[in-house]
C-alpha cells in the first residue's frame, strides 16, 4: 500500500511536470505544482490541475513559484511547511536551447543556468533544512540524456545538465546517513513543447558564418518532431511521469540514476562509472566521516 507523501514539484504548468503532478495524485499523493504567474498566463494549467481528482485523497495544489526567484523559492517552501511537511521536491523545471553553441551569447547561458542548474540550488536549500531536521526527505532532479553526453547543437543544454548532475549526485552522498536521498531522472527525448519552445541562439551573424551547418538545428528540431509525431508509446512524456512516481513509491535505497526512454548509451555508461564512483567514496566517506 502506498504511504500517501506531500510532494512539491517545479514547472508544472506543462510537459513532464504536469503529467508527473496528475500522475502522482492518481496515486493518492497531495501534489504542489509550482508554476509561474498562475493568476495569468499559466491559469488555464492551474484551474486543470486543481481540478484533477486523485484516488484515494491525492489532490493538487497550483502554487506561485520562480525557481530564479531566491526569495520566491523561500516563501512558496515556507507556505506549504507551515500546512504540512514536504516529503519529497521534484526539480522539474527546465530549458532547452538547441543551436550552434559558439553563437550563443554569455547573457543567454546565463539565464539558461538560472534555471537548470541555480533554480535546482535554490530549491534544494530552500528544502533541506525542515528535511535534516526530520531526517527524512526525497529530491528527485531532472536530467537528460545530455547529462549522459556532449552534443551538437546541445551544448548549452549539456554544460547544464552535467552542472546540475554534479551538483545533485555530490549533495546524494553528502544527504545519505541523513535519511534523505538526492536522486537523477534522465529521459531521452519525449513528446513536450521543449522542442517547440527551444530558444536559438541571439548571435545571428556568428550563425551565419557556420554556412550550411546552421540549418543543424532545424534538422535536429525537425528529426526529433518527426519521431514524436509518429506517436511511439516509447516517446510518451507519460512514461517519465510514471516512472517519477515510482521512484517516489520506492522505499529506499533508491538508484542515484534512472533512464527513461530511448537510451542512446546512457545505460552503459551509468554502468560503466558506478563502480568507479563507488570506489572513490568508498576510499573518501571514512575521512569526511570522521571515522579515521
Amino acid at each position: 500500500m502506498t504511504t500517501s507523501k506531500t510532494i512539491l514539484i517545479t514547472g508544472a504548468s506543462r510537459g513532464i511536470g504536469l503529467r508527473t503532478a496528475k500522475s502522482l495524485a492518481s496515486r493518492g499523493h497531495t501534489v504542489y505544482a509550482g508554476m509561474r504567474d498562475v493568476d495569468g498566463r499559466n491559469k488555464d494549467a492551474a484551474v486543470e490541475l486543481a481540478a484533477f481528482s486523485g484516488s484515494s485523497g491525492g489532490r493538487i495544489l497550483p502554487i506561485e513559484l520562480d525557481v530564479t526567484n531566491e526569495a520566491a523559492c523561500n516563501v512558496a517552501v515556507a507556505i506549504i511547511e507551515a500546512e504540512t511537511s514536504i516529503d519529497v521536491l521534484i526539480n522539474n523545471a527546465g530549458v532547452m536551447p538547441v543551436g550552434l553553441t559558439e553563437a550563443y551569447t554569455l547573457e543567454q547561458a546565463q539565464d539558461l543556468f538560472d534555471v537548470n542548474v541555480y533554480g535546482i540550488m535554490r530549491m534544494s536549500r530552500a528544502v533541506l533544512g525542515q528535511m535534516r531536521s526530520r531526517n527524512s526527505g526525497l529530491i528527485i532532479s531532472l536530467s537528460s540524456a545530455a547529462g549522459r553526453f556532449g552534443m551538437p547543437f546541445f551544448g548549452l543544454y549539456c554544460a547544464s545538465k552535467w552542472a546540475m548532475e554534479a551538483y545533485c549526485e555530490s549533495l546524494h552522498f553528502e544527504l545519505e546517513s541523513l535519511g534523505i536521498e538526492s536522486i537523477l531522472v534522465e529521459p531521452s527525448g519525449h513528446g513536450t513543447d521543449l522542442v517547440t519552445t527551444a530558444p536559438a541562439p541571439a548571435d545571428t551573424a556568428r550563425v551565419q558564418d557556420y554556412g550550411d551547418l546552421a540549418q543543424g538545428r532545424d534538422r535536429l528540431l525537425g528529426m526529433f518532431q518527426g519521431m514524436f509525431d509518429q506517436g511511439d508509446a516509447s516517446t510518451d512524456a507519460s512514461n517519465v511521469a510514471n516512472r517519477i512516481a515510482d521512484l517516489v513509491d520506492m522505499s529506499a535505497p533508491r538508484p542515484i540514476r534512472t533512464q527513461v526512454g530511448h537510451d542512446m548509451g546512457v545505460s552503459a555508461v551509468n554502468d560503466a562509472v558506478l563502480p568507479i564512483q563507488a570506489e572513490l567514496i568508498k576510499g573518501l566517506k571514512p575521512v569526511y566521516m570522521g571515522e579515521v
